[in-house]
């Protein structure tokens, strides 16, 4: 009995921390975290209290000889959260190698509806702002991106009988959304490069790679690297966003025999892993849900309405239209079009539990683009600025009623199928229809 208790006791942490860790990546939590960060800051910003929330935000620190002389709410976007980025490389490469894009076909549709997702909103946004030259026109992409912590807690919360297809297709969708906006800020959003810093961040990428490949996993080794790889990344004049990206991307799915017997000879507590990238996604995914998108929603989404008047000055704005108009209608009519017409293929043909009332809740609330959308509004108008304030709202907006519609859609279909199929035990596959 008592050679048990030791036993019992160094599993016990371990529980624990399973059990924390199985709460804080729960989806609706994240949703909630995102939903509480975003109200505390539009309360802030519209009270008496706004004073003391801008000069927070604005208030600068940092290391002037790097480059890294930033505010408080550019740490937060170029700082914290690359951290986000560096779990969504990590998912992304995990997907790839041994998830659900490892099967082209099986990846082909919701691959093909998340471009269309893309195209619709950005073809929308730049007709209704075609007027406003090419100042108006950089935020073209703003209304393209998904926000996959919002749209999948939405899920979470009004989904429950849903088949689970339909998450996979909303989560694959998202996946290949988070790729393309990875892809535009690189490409469009990012300052003048300079090369000398660019590939001076090779060698630290080098140095983590290598040490990631051979099962390296110790925080005070790999943490430094990572950091190099920020910096130069930063000062190079890339988003510094990217370079979360690329670390994700460098670290092995799969192990290698090295880094098995490394996992097998550790004598600590921490759960096993196929990989590095598993194992980093499930720590570093915690810190993301918890502090990076959080705090980055919390420092981007305070926006001055400005009661009813300023409300209305932000609506007459074709740049707050097109985002509105854009996650609203865009994203539901790419993705819904460029799925139905592909759908037609024998080849590409949608799993038999998916129906188009569920697909067409899920795209909808594919028109939640927060994180991104607001990452990409501050590039492209500077942050603060009148545009900027007025991408704030229509993001909000948008966001908002993206989720309602798709929510209420997806939220009546468990009552329907009540009516339909009154039997209390019906088959598996009634359920699902």
């Amino acid at each position: 009995m008592s050679s048990s208790l030791p036993s019992r006791a160094r599993r016990a942490p371990h529980q624990l921390w399973r059990g924390i860790r199985s709460s804080v990546r729960s989806d609706a939590l994240g949703g909630a975290l995102l939903l509480f960060a975003t109200l505390a800051a539009l309360v802030l910003a519209n009270t008496p209290a706004a004073s003391w929330y801008e000069s927070v935000r604005d208030f600068t620190f940092g290391f002037p000889e790097l480059q890294l002389e930033l505010s408080v709410g550019a740490w937060a976007s170029d700082g914290l959260l690359a951290i986000f980025f560096f779990v969504v490389g990590l998912e992304l490469k995990e997907e790839f190698v041994t998830g659900r894009l490892r099967d082209p076909r099986r990846a082909a549709l919701p691959v093909a509806a998340a471009v269309g997702g893309v195209a619709a909103p950005a073809l929308i946004f730049v007709l209704i702002n075609a007027g406003g030259g090419q100042d108006a026109l950089r935020g073209w992409a703003i209304p393209t991106a998904t926000d996959i912590a919002f749209a999948v807690a939405v899920i979470a919360v009004v989904g429950r009988s849903l088949p689970p297809a339909l998450r996979v297709f909303l989560l694959t969708l998202a996946i290949i959304d988070d790729l393309i906006a990875i892809t535009i800020i690189a490409t469009f959003y990012s300052d003048t490069i300079s090369f000398p810093w660019l590939a001076l961040a090779v060698l630290p990428l080098a140095g983590f790679a290598l040490l990631v490949q051979r099962g390296v996993r110790a925080w005070w080794i790999l943490l430094p690297l990572a950091v190099a790889v920020w910096v130069c990344i930063h000062a190079s004049g890339v988003h510094a966003t990217v370079a979360g990206v690329l670390l994700g991307f460098v670290v092995p799915v799969v192990p290698t025999e090295r880094a098995r017997v490394l996992s097998r000879s550790s004598d600590d507590d921490t759960p096993e892993y196929d990989g590095l990238a598993p194992h980093f996604a499930d720590r570093w995914g915690i810190v993301a849900t918890l502090v990076a998108v959080p705090v980055f929603a919390f420092f981007s989404a305070g926006v001055t309405v400005g009661g009813w008047d300023g409300l209305a000055s932000a609506l007459g704005d074709p740049i707050t239209l097109g985002i509105v108009v854009g996650l609203v209608a865009g994203k539901p009519l790419g993705i819904l079009g460029i799925t139905f017409l592909l759908s037609r293929h024998p080849a590409l043909r949608l799993d038999p539990s998916l129906r188009w009332p569920d697909l067409t809740g899920m795209a909808f609330i594919a028109g939640i683009g927060f994180t991104v959308s607001l990452l990409v509004g501050e590039l492209a108008y500077g942050a603060s600025s009148v545009a900027d304030e007025h991408v704030k709202i229509g993001v909000l907006l948008g966001s908002v009623i993206a989720a309602v519609i798709g929510g209420a859609v997806l939220g009546l279909r468990p009552r329907a199928v009540v009516v339909v199929e009154p039997d209390p035990a019906p088959d598996a596959e009634d359920v699902r229809d």
